[in-house]
């Protein structure tokens, strides 16, 4: 036997990382899982709020869904799948964008990829060279770490929670002169938050105006990516629009990046779809084959299957919201209560998706071991260690620290009824043992 010690190569590899290895860091969130995980190793109830994932334990995928999973793989359909995705699959989401958003986009301008990510990716890797900029609000998710892996030059505004953490055209628009790419996601995460119908008609708006100015003086085009992976998950009162639903002339200028993970509670199954510009997702279509970034084909077979059975889809998607959004008013009712008794704490009411935006102005205070809570992540970690409750600092989604003003994202993806309830008095008890 030929045992490989455990740092073989660490020297060699730091000399031989390219530009891109060298710059690139793994999620912020895992520091925070490995404490999490390393308390209930201990056998301590931690109310995990971390996690921007379902449980299946809380949140199974369909048994409808699952038996079509079943059949595809007993049906022998484990071969690789076609470069732009399953023919059926691909009218299938078709004819889901003609429902959900009344847009009818030719089947080339389609592609299955492998979840979200390949999208977000792919139209950073093709459409923005090293070293030109991509604006986004934050927070906003991954954004800084793709930064890193395409070389590329980034600006993140930062949202205001009045507005749910949304971006607003006025916010934006002073810092996308010399932008090519401005990536948008709504209903957001980490925020919950969804923009209103009139402000992506705005972005609409913008988009058409921008490139015809560009046009003119041969530019580059700026282009959207439009982050719409939560688009099935909205609360009452709220509703998800495409911009391009709101103003036609925009089409030539958004991507939309869009999947079944989050809408039918499937993140494992690591099926999505890129709907853009025909030009473009054929450009997707070929990068894929380099790098396999396919959805499994039975999980596509499944899929297709899944989005025709639309009257028990509809059915189970209305029940899964009921769900999610009850989980979310636990926790935003149980703070608003703490908030009304004087203590510094806050949320922005469930809007969409999984997440909630809650605040803990604790900076400043002291614990009762004599420990000054200095910024957003010691108090992460004095409510994970002192409350049992755990949740992600807004630096963790491109926010400056000096900047996060105690916000956090919560998320019930993985948290039971219970969970959150019984979490409740021990945050109450953790905050006033706190000594300004």
């Amino acid at each position: 036997m030929i045992r490989i010690p455990s740092d073989c190569g660490d020297e060699a590899a730091r000399r031989g990382f390219s530009h891109m290895a060298s710059s690139m860091v793994g999620s912020s969130i895992l520091k925070v899982a490995n404490e999490i995980r390393a308390l209930k190793d201990q056998g301590v109830a931690v109310a995990d709020m971390t996690v921007g994932d379902f449980s299946p334990a809380e949140f199974p995928i369909a048994e409808t869904y699952a038996q079509y999973l079943v059949e595809a793989i007993q049906e022998g359909d484990t071969n690789y799948p076609p470069s732009a995705g399953e023919h059926e699959l691909r009218t299938a989401v078709k004819e889901h964008i003609l429902r959900t958003l009344g847009l009818d986009y030719p089947i080339d301008g389609i592609c299955i990829v492998s979840g979200g990510r390949p999208s977000l990716y792919s139209t950073y890797r093709l459409l923005v060279d090293p070293g030109e900029l991509v604006l986004f609000p934050v927070p906003s998710w991954n954004n800084h770490n793709y930064r890193d892996t395409c070389q590329v030059r980034v600006r993140g505004i930062l949202a205001r929670p009045e507005d749910a953490f949304q971006p607003t055209v006025d916010l934006l628009a002073p810092h996308a002169r010399d932008a090519r790419l401005i990536v948008l996601n709504t209903p957001q995460n980490p925020s919950g938050g969804v923009m209103r119908k009139e402000e992506v008609e705005r972005f609409g708006h913008f988009l058409v105006e921008e490139n015809n100015r560009r046009q003119a003086s041969g530019e580059k085009p700026l282009y959207l990516l439009y982050d719409q992976i939560y688009s099935l998950l909205t609360f009452p009162g709220f509703q998800h629009y495409s911009p391009v639903t709101l103003v036609p002339e925009c089409a030539p200028y958004v991507i939309h990046a869009d999947g079944i993970s989050k809408g039918f509670c499937a993140t494992g199954l690591r099926c999505g779809w890129f709907v853009a510009p025909p030009a473009i997702t054929r450009k997707v279509v070929a990068l894929g084959t380099h790098v396999g970034a396919w959805a499994p084909r039975p999980v596509q077979v499944a899929t297709a299957r899944w989005l025709r059975n639309r009257e028990t889809m509809d059915s189970w998607l209305a029940d899964m919201l009921v769900d999610v959004r009850e989980r979310l008013e636990i926790l935003h009712h149980g703070i608003q209560d703490m908030k009304a008794a004087g203590l510094p704490v806050d949320t922005i009411e469930p809007q969409g998706a999984i997440y909630i935006s809650v605040q803990f102005q604790l900076e400043g205070m002291r614990t009762k071991e004599g420990k000054v809570l200095e910024n957003n992540e010691d108090i992460r970690s004095f409510l994970l260690h002192e409350a049992n409750f755990a949740v992600v600092p807004f630096s963790a989604f491109g926010v400056e620290e000096h900047e996060e003003d105690g916000w956090s994202r919560a998320s019930v993806g993985a948290a039971s009824r219970q969970e959150i309830q019984d979490a409740l008095p021990r945050l109450r008890t953790a905050i006033q043992s706190l000594q300004a």
